[in-house]
């Protein structure tokens, strides 16, 4: 019999209606319940807050993480996460990033709200717990399982703002699929070592810096003005950026100030490919992440920096290709 903790943070899978809108109140406990029958398993539940996960601090995101260490530090096959779907793409990336232990953790969640008339979280939770207790999920760390398929933290994202089917990964594919109560493996990726991070210590502020056609550099130097130790550019396209910005991230680089170039656009890596673009950056000393989205990688860098403040550049080429 297979044993899994539902650590339960609050999101829509938890919300009701009320004369304000959507709030999160349905403890752990009544969202198992929800689930309905799940022969073979034996459930344990907690409650780490109930809030939205556009509530979400980088010190929940912490807590979080040594929240799972220590529902693991029990005899269980798995933890399961529910929360909010906004953000669920970089709490579920940042518990990979740390997590060392063969069992899984499966984040899921909903779109639809606990008490509307045909809620989608009761499935997307009875998946997530036979997901969490199937020997097909180990050594795949951090999942995110919605839908009936399970995504690797890395490189998912949130696809639809309403639609059941919430989530991808774009370029890369589900690498679990629940087909009645069996876990049927599609792949296997490639993981990095976990990151030793303290949790307990604050990370590092990163910004995230959209690109739009005319933007200057200003936003870049207003942030680190107001303290970001590193910076990321959601770039055009394959990595390119209007000349000011350029500009800009070749200060910031020079000062030693880390820039992390990521895209704009869903699906593709970024490339040095344009002379007055990518290559520009790469050649002062940005860093291209590959697909790694942005809000992903705004994560990676605060864990570099955190980690090796005076070499971070040394932990990014380990997490990114090439």
């Amino acid at each position: 019999m297979g044993r899994v903790h539902l650590l339960a943070t609050g999101g829509t899978i938890a919300s009701r209606s009320g004369p304000d809108g959507l709030a999160a109140t349905t403890p752990g406990a009544e969202l198992l319940a929800s689930a309905g029958p799940l022969p073979g398993l034996t459930v344990t539940t907690s409650d780490l807050g109930t809030v939205g996960s556009f509530a979400l601090s980088t010190d929940d995101l912490r807590a979080l993480a040594a929240e799972i260490r220590r529902c693991l530090a029990d005899d269980v096959d798995g933890v399961v996460v529910t929360q909010g779907t906004d953000t669920m793409e970089e709490t579920a990336y940042f518990a990979d990033l740390v997590h060392g232990d063969p069992r899984p953790v499966v984040f899921t969640g909903s779109q639809r709200p606990f008490d509307a008339p045909a809620p989608d979280g009761p499935a997307n939770l009875a998946g997530a717990l036979r997901i969490a207790a199937s020997p097909a999920a180990r050594d795949l760390g951090a999942l995110l399982c919605f839908d009936g398929v399970a995504f690797a933290a890395r490189g998912v994202r949130k696809v639809d703002t309403l639609r059941s089917g919430a989530f991808g990964a774009p370029g890369r594919g589900p690498v679990l699929r629940l087909a009645g109560d069996s876990v049927l493996p599609l792949a296997r990726p490639v993981r990095a070592e976990p990151l030793p991070l303290d949790l307990a210590a604050e990370l590092p502020r990163v910004d995230v810096l959209a690109c739009y056609l005319g933007a200057d550099g200003a936003l870049l130097r207003a942030a680190v003005a107001a303290g970001a130790a590193g910076v990321v550019l959601a770039a055009f396209g394959a990595g390119n950026v209007p000349p000011a910005m350029a500009e800009a991230a070749e200060e910031l680089a020079a000062a030693g100030v880390p820039v992390l170039v990521c895209s704009r656009v869903t699906s593709g890596p970024v490339a040095p490919l344009y002379a007055a673009g990518g290559a520009r950056l790469a050649r002062g000393g940005a860093v291209l992440a590959g697909d790694l989205g942005p809000w992903q990688g705004r994560l990676l860098l605060a864990a570099a920096l955190a980690l090796a403040p005076d070499a971070p550049l040394r932990v990014l080429a380990q997490h990114l290709p090439g």
